[in-house]
């Protein structure tokens, strides 16, 4: 992989994803013209039985938020969304297929559902709930249209990327926009605010910071924000938008309670500031590390004096729990077990209680938390401490399975070329890192 790396673009390098992977042009085109376009399956042990208090379904969605299926089916069962258990969100604009449980609830009572665009199928019974994390990976089935070369030359370049996909394994296992924010991608700006604990530029950085895709009443609301004029940008502030009306709501009783501004957000959402601020480093991380790899001649996932390293778990997966920092005189076994994934190269999501690499990839972290000005200590975030964190690992590469790619004609888009592309991803991994491989021109894909 020796040699100068295709730089990604501008929107891309604000979420610290500063480079591609392969050197191969990209075919352009767009995704999610349709739902039907972008396919998604749980790949799930989970399996049902005859007893239990949880009935287990196989749901079938096209177009659905996940969470907002959640309501309306606890709506049409006359319960609360807390009887329903899932093990993940998935993409609104596409048909996706997960498993529910929903206590105390019998077969007839799923049978007299009717909500649109939705199959639910009972798998049985089970003695627990499905719950956030219950899957091993996802399936994705997805089509690239309004690509403009012709079939053949769209052939070329996709198996030319697949090829290099398939020999690494995987592709850089970055966190893609959906982290973010898909329509204003600040969330990680908002969390370094407050790991540096500056609570005033945190609120205000949500409040203020304009997008294109915004209406024009949310741009006016937001420019008054940010010249202090809390009570009018309130009564313009679009109703949808309640957790800027939340923080405006204190605000206009105390200009200067920031601390309560903020804690006027729901804690999952104060938690996921951090969280993407922390994921904002590790694509950085990732960033540097490809940079250096190129430059050295050697495979971007092979261990290094220095790693850190994770090994596989009982399940199969890596188990960051599981750590060893890799010296000179274990260097080749740790390889021989990374090719066989039994052992997988790690980057810190940095918290106050993270160990550095040594070698390179210290010298990489390093510079990754001095270029932002944080500190290990700062994830206290002694201005709001129940936001600390003491951070964790994760595999940089994310393996790509069973990579297989259909081109044909559009039959939506005179002229043009379609790519069905098809690839399972291990639980984390976002489908879209490895479709701007293959489109490149398209940089962020929403």
């Amino acid at each position: 992989m020796k040699g100068k790396l295709k730089s990604a673009p501008e929107v891309e390098k604000k979420l610290g994803i500063k480079f591609y992977f392969t050197a191969e042009n990209g075919i352009g085109g767009r995704i999610k013209t349709v739902p039907l376009d972008f396919h998604v399956k749980e790949i799930t042990d989970w399996t049902a039985s005859d007893e239990g208090g949880y009935l287990i379904l196989r749901v079938t969605k096209e177009n659905w938020d996940t969470l907002q299926l959640v309501k309306e089916l606890a709506s049409a069962l006359r319960i609360g969304t807390k009887r329903i258990g899932f093990a993940g969100t998935k993409d609104k604009f596409a048909v996706t297929t997960q498993k529910m449980s929903v206590w105390g609830i019998s077969e007839d009572d799923i049978k007299k559902v009717r909500l649109p665009r939705v199959e639910i199928e009972v798998l049985g019974r089970s003695k627990k709930p499905v719950a956030l994390g219950d899957l091993r990976g996802n399936e994705f089935d997805v089509v690239i249209r309004d690509v403009s070369d012709a079939p053949d030359e769209v052939e070329a370049k996709v198996k030319a990327i697949a090829s290099k996909i398939s020999e690494a394994g995987g592709v850089p296992n970055f966190f893609g926009v959906q982290r973010f924010g898909t329509s204003r991608p600040i969330t990680h700006i908002v969390g370094k605010h407050l790991v540096r604990g500056d609570l005033q530029a945190a609120v205000l950085t949500y409040l203020s910071e304009i997008f294109p895709g915004e209406s024009d009443a949310a741009k006016n609301a937001r420019r008054l924000c940010a010249e202090g004029k809390f009570k009018e940008s309130l009564k313009q502030m679009p109703p949808f938008l309640r957790y800027e009306k939340a923080i405006l709501n204190v605000l206009v009783k105390d200009s200067n309670d920031f601390l309560g501004a903020l804690r006027s957000l729901p804690a999952s959402l104060r938690r996921m500031f951090v969280h993407a601020y922390q994921s904002y480093l590790f694509n950085l991380t990732l960033s540097y590390r490809l940079e250096a790899c190129a430059e050295l001649g050697v495979p971007f996932a092979e261990a290094l004096v220095g790693d850190i390293v994770c090994y596989r778990g009982a399940d199969g997966s890596p188990d960051v729990n599981k750590t060893e920092k890799v010296t000179e005189s274990k260097l080749e076994g740790v390889n021989r077990l990374v090719k066989r994934q039994r052992a997988f190269v790690t980057a810190p999501l940095f918290g106050y209680e993270t160990e550095l690499a040594d070698g390179l990839q210290g010298e990489i972290e390093r510079r990754v938390l001095d270029k932002e000005g944080v500190a290990l200590e700062d994830f206290k975030i002694k201005a709001v401490p129940e936001l600390a964190s003491r951070g964790w690992r994760r595999e940089i590469l994310m393996p790509v399975r069973d990579l297989k790619f259909e081109v044909s004609k559009d039959e939506l888009h005179e002229d043009k070329t379609k790519v069905r592309l098809h690839f399972s991803l291990p639980k984390g991994g976002y489908a879209t890192v490895v479709l701007r491989e293959f489109m490149k021109e398209r940089g962020v894909i929403f």
